[in-house]
């Protein structure tokens, strides 16, 4: 069977109805069976993303409203403006700061494979409590977990994590 293209979202519309303060995820891919993930993310004036890098996936980052500037790991500044489009390779450092309209951005990467849960071969014998519960490195945005141990924002949607 085949798959039918659908909309998904019209961005004009999505845009317009942003509120200048909102912050984070705007809408995100969510189909099933999809090879891709994608993000529409808001940051208010003046806001930004701290440093940060995605070790595991190149994402493509394209400007749709607003302005402002992304910092790399060594130390360029690029300007963001609407219709710009970047390439952020895996490993690569950057930091967002908008600007005094706010910046509105679509990523684009490769889908993340889900968390599974595969028996050991030979399992040791555990004598020791809980597990460690990890309810701190998941985004209270768009409910990734980081690979961070300490996260600050979130490498998928921008969000902020809460201060600990």
């Amino acid at each position: 069977m085949n798959a039918t293209p659908q909309v998904l979202a019209v961005l004009d519309e999505l845009l317009a109805s942003v509120a200048p303060d909102r912050r984070g995820a705007l809408w995100h891919l969510a189909e099933q069976g999809r090879e891709l993930d994608a993000n529409v993310v808001h940051l208010p004036p003046d806001a930004g993303v701290g440093e940060h890098q995605e070790d595991v996936l190149d994402v493509l980052f394209v400007v749709l409203a607003g302005d402002g500037t992304l910092r790399t790991g060594a130390g360029d500044t690029l300007r963001l403006a609407p219709t710009t489009v970047l390439w952020l390779p895996r490993t690569s450092r950057r930091s967002l700061l908008a600007g005094p309209e706010g910046l509105t951005y679509l990523t684009v990467h490769r889908r993340r494979p889900g968390l599974t849960v595969k028996p050991a071969v030979r399992a040791p014998a555990y004598e020791g409590g809980e597990a460690p519960c990890m309810l701190d490195l998941v985004c209270p945005e768009c409910g990734r977990l980081s690979a961070d141990r300490a996260p600050t924002f979130c490498s998928a949607c921008g969000e902020a994590f809460p201060e600990r």
